[in-house]
């Protein structure tokens, strides 16, 4: 299959790209590297150094014997887009090229219009060229969890049905976002939605949990082909950065009551996730949803399971709750549904322990990195504008 990866520079781009590429997928992606410029914004660097894109393509070769295409370009570019899709004919698209930080899109009004201009227009751009270009290719888009909020009820993949005043219908799950980022996600689900209903278009967005770890089946031997790992405040997934500050002997910090609940899963788990859903497409017309995530935590939770797997490997960790720079519930219930990708054949690594235990001792061998950056680990934006 003939497969266009947007965002192949990133964290989940990457071994996406090399996870396709060693199943015989044909794989086409583009970049305009944001995420690096983003996280040198804000005074910090990928935990885990990361080579050049000519440097990962060769690595990827030698270790496939197939090339990855790649091309430089921003999706806000329109011309960009159509030619990327128009030269390579991909049957489907999987859309990873947006700016992925709550608190960075919390700043100030700058970046508030940078992530609503990169996330939602560079996705408007991608509809546009697919309707034009590709319409038979299925869109995989990455949407998120943090679309639904946390409220008060089970959380269907999607829809649900209603009824009121004696009817009944089908309709969207209602979307509470927490942040400006958030609020572009639901944008996109709503225009991905339109597209599909108006155009015939097939899509599957995927609300997806918080990712964390640093290995797949083949990202953690050559160097080259190592995806990144963002510990700062702003780009750093909660794990992710609990692990980083265990790797320098900085106490972990939840913030808040500690209590606040996700979906969570291995980065491997993705790229099986992924996998699945590609190479299972939906009718064209249709526009399904899809809840990816293997387990719910709480955030205390977490910070427990980091400290255990510290100790296990020498490190004497401690936790430090701080206050919450974030406008959110403390206490709340929270029940996904997920059974979608059990039903296409997904299974859950049972245990992410060992996950966090590989992901530690490779931060650990990097922590001259981390602790160059530490002022960048704990927070400072706040969601009520504070400092």
């Amino acid at each position: 299959m003939r497969i266009f990866i947007s965002g192949l520079d990133g964290y989940l781009g990457w071994p996406l790209a090399l996870h396709l590429t060693s199943a015989g997928h044909e794989v086409f992606g583009c970049d305009s590297f944001l995420r690096r410029r983003l996280v040198a914004e804000m005074g910090s660097q990928s935990a885990i150094p990361i080579a050049t894109m000519e440097e990962r393509i060769q690595g990827a070769k030698e270790l496939t014997g197939d090339s990855i295409t790649f091309r430089e370009g921003d999706l806000q570019d329109y011309g960009f887009v159509e030619s990327c899709l128009a030269d390579f004919k991909p049957e489907a698209v999987v859309q990873l090229g947006q700016m992925p930080s709550a608190p960075f899109s919390m700043i100030d009004r700058e970046h508030c219009l940078l992530t609503h201009q990169n996330n939602v227009i560079g996705n408007l751009n991608l509809l546009w060229a697919m309707r034009d270009v590709v319409p038979n290719a299925h869109l995989v888009k990455l949407g998120t969890m943090g679309e639904y909020g946390t409220p008060n009820v089970d959380i269907p993949e999607g829809f649900f049905e209603v009824e009121f005043r004696g009817r009944k219908a089908t309709l969207s799950f209602p979307r509470e976002a927490g942040s400006w980022y958030h609020q572009t996600k639901v944008h996109d689900s709503n225009n991905v939605n339109f597209a599909c209903r108006i155009w015939g278009l097939r899509s599957t967005d995927i609300m997806q949990g918080v990712v964390f770890g640093t290995n797949t089946e083949w990202v953690g031997g050559d160097e080259r082909l190592y995806t990144r790992l963002d510990f700062d405040e702003a780009f750093g997934t909660v794990i992710n950065r609990f692990c980083a500050q265990a790797a320098i002997s900085q106490p972990l910090t939840p913030y808040g009551s500690g209590h606040q609940k996700r979906g969570f899963l291995p980065l491997q788990d993705v790229m099986q996730c992924l996998t699945l859903v590609i190479n299972n497409p939906p009718s064209r017309g249709e526009y399904r949803v899809i809840n990816q995530f293997d387990q719910v935590f709480g955030v205390n939770e977490l910070a427990g399971i980091v400290q255990e797997q510290a100790a296990a490997i020498g490190l004497d960790v401690k936790i430090n709750s701080i206050e919450d720079p974030r406008i959110e519930a403390q206490e709340h219930y929270y029940k996904p549904d997920t059974d979608r990708l059990r039903e296409l054949g997904y299974k859950p690594t049972p245990d992410i322990g060992p996950t966090v235990q590989i992901a530690l001792r490779r931060l650990v061998e990097n922590r001259e990195r981390i602790q160059v950056s530490r002022a960048a680990i704990l927070p400072r934006i706040r969601w009520d504008g504070g400092a």
